[in-house]
This record gives C-alpha cells, sequence and structure tokens, in this order.
C-alpha cells in the first residue's frame, strides 16, 4: 500500500511517518507556505526522507499563505508569542485554515499516484489552540475527499497520534526507532530551537513526561 505522508519536519510528522513505514510505502510530502523556519524545516524533512530511504517525496509551496497573513508564523510583523500551556485561546502562530491546503495538495498528489492513505501528525492535544487539529475536522475533510475524488479513487485520511499525549509521542517514537534528533519544532529559530515558543515547550514537556532528554539543542529550556 502506498501512503503519501505530510511530512514537516516536525516531532508529531516524525513519529508518523515511523508509524507508516511499518504499514506502507512511503510518499513523502513537504509543503513550506513562507514560514519563520522554512528553510530548517525543509532540512529535517529531507533529513528524515533520506532516513527511511522514500523514493518517493516532493516538495511544495503556499507562500500565498505568508501574503495573506493573520499568523506570528508567517507576519514578522506579529511576535511568536511566549508559551503559555495552560492558555484556552487560539495562540498568534494559528495560520488560518492551513491543515486544509496542505490536505488538499496530499489528495491531489494521492490520486495522481494511486496511493490509498494519507498520513498526518495532527495532535489533538494541540487543538484548544488550532481548531484544525481536531479529530471532527478530519472526519470532515474526508467526507470531502469522498465527494471529491474519481469514483474509483480511495483515500483515507489517518491520523495516528492524534489522541496522544507528547509524552506518548515521544514514548512511541523512541519505541519505533523515529530520528527524532533529526527532527524539528522550533517556531522561532533555525540555529538552536529558542525553547520559549508554544511548540518548543509541548516538545519540551512531552520529553520531560517521557523521562528522555531531547537530542535537539536549545538556547534556553523553560
Amino acid at each position: 500500500m502506498l501512503a503519501v505522508v505530510l511530512t514537516s519536519g516536525g516531532m508529531d510528522s516524525c513519529v508518523t511517518t515511523a508509524i507508516a513505514a511499518r504499514e506502507c510505502e512511503l510518499a513523502l510530502l513537504h509543503v513550506s507556505y513562507g514560514q519563520r523556519t522554512e528553510r530548517r524545516e525543509l532540512k529535517a524533512f529531507n533529513d528524515i526522507a533520506d532516513f527511511y530511504g522514500a523514493k518517493h517525496r516532493m516538495t511544495a509551496s503556499i507562500a500565498h499563505l505568508a501574503e495573506i497573513g493573520g499568523s506570528s508564523l508567517t507576519d514578522r510583523r506579529i511576535e511568536v508569542s511566549l508559551a503559555n500551556l495552560e492558555s484556552k485561546e487560539i495562540p498568534t502562530s494559528y495560520i488560518p485554515f492551513r491543515n486544509a491546503h496542505l490536505l488538499s495538495i496530499a489528495v491531489s498528489w494521492a490520486e495522481v499516484i494511486g496511493a490509498n492513505r494519507i498520513y498526518i501528525g495532527a495532535v489533538a492535544e494541540d487543538s484548544s489552540g488550532y481548531p484544525d487539529c481536531r479529530p471532527e475536522y478530519y472526519e470532515a475533510f474526508q467526507r470531502a475527499i469522498d465527494l471529491g475524488t474519481k469514483p474509483e479513487t480511495k483515500i483515507e485520511i489517518v491520523t495516528p497520534v492524534i489522541q496522544l499525549r507528547k509524552s506518548e509521542i515521544v514514548k512511541l517514537g523512541v519505541d519505533l526507532g523515529a530520528p527524532l534528533d533529526l527532527s524539528w519544532s522550533c517556531y522561532k529559530r533555525e540555529d538552536v530551537a529558542c525553547g520559549e515558543c508554544d511548540s518548543c515547550a509541548l516538545r519540551l514537556r512531552g520529553f520531560r513526561a517521557a523521562g528522555r532528554r531531547d537530542p535537539i539543542p536549545y538556547a534556553i529550556e523553560i
């Protein structure tokens, strides 16, 4: 079975790639959208793709999301907020409707190459801030795929880590031998992870709760 895996280069997508590699032939997809750490995430993607020896890989750009703006990840006039893991507000790092763009590209490629699955490393633990990380969102998008592709096309969205906590994702990644040292999650920096954005804080908390040391370097660890 051939599967398109949305591989951002972050920890969750790295572990999702490891899961998919046990079940399917990989077609790895990376989408840049004008984010601050675009070059570093692309490096992480290529490193992970090389690690798994992925024969099929594609990179795409939806840089128009940076022109649309509205997110601290794509608009440098908006500061990336310091981590507040107790907040239930949508953070400044939310990119309006981003995952719909990512999934649309994945569906188009999957239909052309005959892939049967699309794996995405969405995590519901993030859903208090990101509405497009909720399970019901993917249920709705599955319906759109079923209605919007050829009758003979059968593509299933797979969200294998969506109900896991970050610590469980870390443990699963270690068990699967996922190259977590090659992944990159920071929203702000490309040299060393900042350690103070939401993404860094969630990742660090996950490693601590799992009783593991994060293998990537941090400027600070809050």
